[in-house]
């Protein structure tokens, strides 16, 4: 089975990829929320612990992509995984829930005070994996779709930054709020730039937001989604004392997500919108790392 699961990862979560923007991801959410309070960087094994189960949570994620798209799977892309019998949707639901218990266990070790808030990303996330309830009317409208689930990214970051302050016995900076602001505009863009296709590499069945709103639009919107997030990333940069440092560094990503989306519109291959997604990815460990962990490391340099 662990064969098995390890092809499935390569396949549809791997690890290497997905745990270095995770990385990035946890450790700025402790790494903020202690510069926000004019607090040292906690200690490397916090960092680990929150890394650790933020990586749980999108894997969790996935497996209930696995199962809420398995009837569509089935019928039009057999070559997946658990269609074509790799693995089984039990067995991929035994590893969430065992991921479950080693969130639970690290919460326990690093503060029980963590348990509500713990407790409450999963409940947000019970619903999201039902769609709220109304799926059909979700799937119609996929703006509402993305818009209410991407309040899980933020939730999740939330959680994370209280590694820090409510370890520390503190209240959570009030600067976070635009910290999290950051982290829902930047999840619709990766959301929204992982399903950028070129007409060769669209698929029947398959939802993307270039065969939902046609290419310039799907384009046009992800562009506009990291210029957002680049206006909050100067405000939480700001907040903290450190926008002289990103700004020139969020006004280059700008620059060349424009540049990335305008090679896609002139020429949409294969190749361009594979940028446009490995540009979502760099950009967000930019973003991340420039927000949480960059200060720290020109704080000690000075």
């Amino acid at each position: 089975m662990l064969k098995r699961l390890w092809i499935y990862q390569r396949e549809r979560f791997p690890l290497l990829t997905h745990g270095v923007v995770i990385a990035a991801f946890s450790a700025s959410a402790i790494a903020y929320s202690a510069w926000a309070r004019h607090a040292q960087l906690p200690a490397w094994w916090i960092l680990a612990a929150g890394f650790l189960s933020s990586l749980i949570f999108f894997a969790q994620m996935r497996v209930a992509d696995e199962w809420k798209d398995a009837a569509d799977d089935a019928k039009f892309r057999p070559y997946r995984p658990v269609p074509r019998g790799l693995v089984t949707l039990r067995e991929l639901a035994s590893v969430a829930i065992g991921g479950g218990l080693v969130q639970l266990a690290i919460a326990l070790l690093i503060a029980p005070r963590l348990l509500p808030m713990l407790i409450a990303v999963w409940a947000y996330f019970a619903l999201m994996s039902r769609e709220f309830f109304v799926g059909r009317w979700l799937r119609l409208h996929p703006a509402a779709y993305i818009a209410s689930h991407m309040i899980i990214v933020p939730m999740i970051d939330f959680y994370i930054s209280s590694f820090d302050w409510l370890v520390a016995h503190a209240a959570a900076p009030h600067a976070l709020l635009w910290f999290l602001a950051v982290t829902y505009c930047n999840g619709i863009a990766v959301e929204i730039g992982r399903k950028i296709r070129s007409p060769q590499d669209e698929e029947r069945g398959v939802e993307t937001y270039t065969s939902l709103w046609g290419g310039a639009t799907a384009t046009t919107v992800w562009c506009a989604a990291i210029l957002i997030t680049v206006i909050l990333g100067i405000a939480a940069a700001s907040i903290v004392g450190f926008d002289r440092y990103d700004t020139p560094i969020f006004g280059v990503a700008l620059a060349s997500a424009i540049g990335v989306a305008g090679l896609f519109l002139l020429r949409p291959t294969r190749a361009a919108s594979r940028i446009i997604e490995a540009f979502s990815g760099t950009w967000t460990v930019v973003l991340y790392t420039s927000l949480g962990l960059l200060p720290f490391v020109i704080g000690a340099a000075s």
